[in-house]
């Protein structure tokens, strides 16, 4: 199967994914108690307030033609508009998103640089104590509750040490002493590109205890999944005969099994961005972190159903394109994938 046909069917199957979830979240949208009119307007508007502002929002009309309306509009890049805020859904998202992105991608990061080559030492000292070392801390890292390690993280190494902000995305006297110019919305990205380097530093600062308690759970799948792959990959044929070659096991494992078995390690970094990125939502709390989960909180608590349901199309979204991407990357690393 060529690239083009295998990049085709994965955008033909990620296409029917996004809009399973748009039609599922307009139906939960509808079915959730309570009248947006009265959100939109407030607890004190009249009978006839909340009348327009039904027709204006134009929940007055079946749910068919709301479907198709709503349908619609996102495919224009109109993701309606917030209740709580009374600006626009996307305008609100591409606000608070990068912020999560931000986070979620240095913890994914993390779980590359420190996962990986903690699965490549447990691979090499297999059965090992070493390898008992990294099973039991991948299992305890995988095991802890996020939001629970988040807390810990922030009573010992912020309040109780010092070492480290409590919470924040950074020093909020920055902004009058260096005020950033914004261009991504991704603090670090453009202190960087504008070189505010007091901004950088303390963002950096502020990235390290939240980022390390999302790292937490997928550098430990990272970690054992890295582990057993090289295992299961140097056991076959063509390990034998690099052995027998006289290569030494640590040449098999990072000159010819590494490869081969980086294919599951990319479909699980997926799955585990996925998760990492519901895991922000709780840590974003504890560290009063100004992303998307914080976002999507304020919508949950005054029943903003079209930012709550802007919010779980962006997830979906994002994780639809990540896992594309990865797929990508397998079919490039093995064409056996193409056949799948």
């Amino acid at each position: 199967m060529t690239m083009a046909r295998h990049l085709s069917r994965r955008l033909a199957q990620a296409v029917l994914v996004v809009a399973g979830v748009v039609v599922l979240t307009f139906v939960v949208m509808r079915l959730v108690p309570g009248d947006p009119a009265v959100t939109y307007a407030g607890p004190r508007a009249s009978a006839a307030q909340l009348a327009e502002v039904r027709r204006r929002l134009g929940f007055d009309r079946p749910l068919t033609v709301q479907l198709w309306e709503y349908l619609s509009a996102l495919v224009r890049g109109d993701w309606g508009t917030s209740l709580r805020t009374h600006q626009t859904v996307l305008k609100d998202i591409s606000t608070a998103f990068p912020a999560s992105i931000e986070l979620v991608g240095t913890a994914m990061l993390a779980a590359v640089l420190a996962g990986i080559p903690l699965g490549l030492l447990a691979a090499r000292h297999a059965r090992g104590p070493v390898d008992g070392s990294v099973r039991v801390s991948s299992m305890l890292a995988v095991s802890v509750p996020v939001f629970l390690l988040a807390l810990v993280m922030q009573n010992v190494f912020a309040t109780k040490l010092g070492w480290l902000p409590v919470a924040g995305e950074y020093d909020a006297t920055l902004d009058t002493t260096s005020p950033l110019h914004v261009y991504t919305n991704i603090t670090a990205v453009d202190a960087l590109l504008t070189g505010n380097w007091p901004i950088l530093g303390s963002t950096l600062r502020h990235l390290v205890l939240p980022s390390l308690a999302i790292a937490a759970y997928p550098i430990g799948v990272v970690a054992q999944m890295t582990r057993a792959a090289l295992i299961e990959e140097s056991a076959q044929n063509h390990a034998r005969l690099e052995r027998a070659l006289g290569f030494t096991r640590w040449q098999v494992l990072t000159r010819f099994s590494l490869r081969p078995a980086f294919g599951p390690v990319l479909a699980l970094l997926a799955l585990v961005f996925a998760f990492s990125l519901v895991n922000a939502f709780l840590v974003e709390s504890v560290f009063d972190w100004p992303g998307l989960g914080r976002y999507a909180a304020d919508a949950i608590r005054s029943s903003d159903t079209p930012a709550i349901a802007g919010v779980t199309i962006a997830v979906a979204l994002t994780y639809v394109v990540v896992n594309l991407l990865v797929d990508l990357a397998q079919a490039a690393i093995d064409p056996r994938v193409r056949m799948t």
